[in-house]
């Protein structure tokens, strides 16, 4: 990935983004050629000297059954946003200004690793379902559906792995502007609605105060 200094994120924003993501792309190269699927991963730091990211595809997905040759990537993204020069200040100053595109991303390799075991699979599922149930007052559980049903969508699906050998992040959050023009993305991105990509635009810009 094309990293210019400015938009290197910290060891903190990629730690963010990888235990906050939702979905995000496994891409495996194999003697069929690339394949890809896209599915919402654990990411679990401890394990292993990077960390590894643990997920499930449909028993039915030949993607886990195509031996992966060398490393596997998965795609990890956060907010992402158009970014018109009709926001920045230097617009009225010169002119000399043209759109963008900002956006959060990490590109995780490692390792594919399959687990077609149960015990796996439900703790995985268990896991990713406190996750991503936690903002509900009254959040959904496993245990809610009945035993028989459970461990027949368990048998539908097969643990995957992403062992991590090595990351490349990007944070490209209008670092390089100045001042008054992030002011203008962060007032236009709220202005549009997109909360999140203004968010990240903030942090970046505090982050960078500091």
């Amino acid at each position: 990935m094309y990293i210019p200094a400015h938009f290197a994120p910290d060891e903190a924003t990629v730690g963010e983004l990888l235990r906050n993501h939702g979905a995000a792309d496994l891409v495996t190269v194999t003697a069929e050629g690339l394949v890809a699927t896209m599915l919402p991963f654990i990411y679990v730091p401890e394990a292993g000297e990077h960390g590894s990211l643990h997920g499930h595809v449909a028993r039915n997905n030949p993607q886990w059954k195509l031996p992966a040759t060398g490393d596997s990537l998965v795609i990890v993204r956060g907010p992402d946003a158009y970014i018109s020069p009709g926001w920045y200040a230097s617009k009225a100053e010169h002119g000399r200004v043209v759109p963008t595109w900002n956006y959060v991303t990490a590109h995780v390799y490692g390792q594919f690793v399959v687990h077609d075991d149960p015990v796996w699979t439900e703790d995985l599922v268990r896991r990713l379902t406190a996750k991503h149930e936690a903002f509900r007052e009254h959040p959904w559980s496993v245990d809610d559906a009945p035993r028989a049903f459970i461990e027949g969508q368990l048998r539908a699906i097969v643990g995957v792995e992403l062992v991590i050998s090595r990351i490349e992040a990007k944070a490209k959050l209008s670092q390089n502007r100045p001042a008054a023009d992030v002011e203008g993305v962060i007032a236009g991105l709220r202005e549009r609605g997109d909360a999140a990509s203004a968010d990240a635009v903030e942090l970046a810009r505090d982050r960078a105060l500091r």
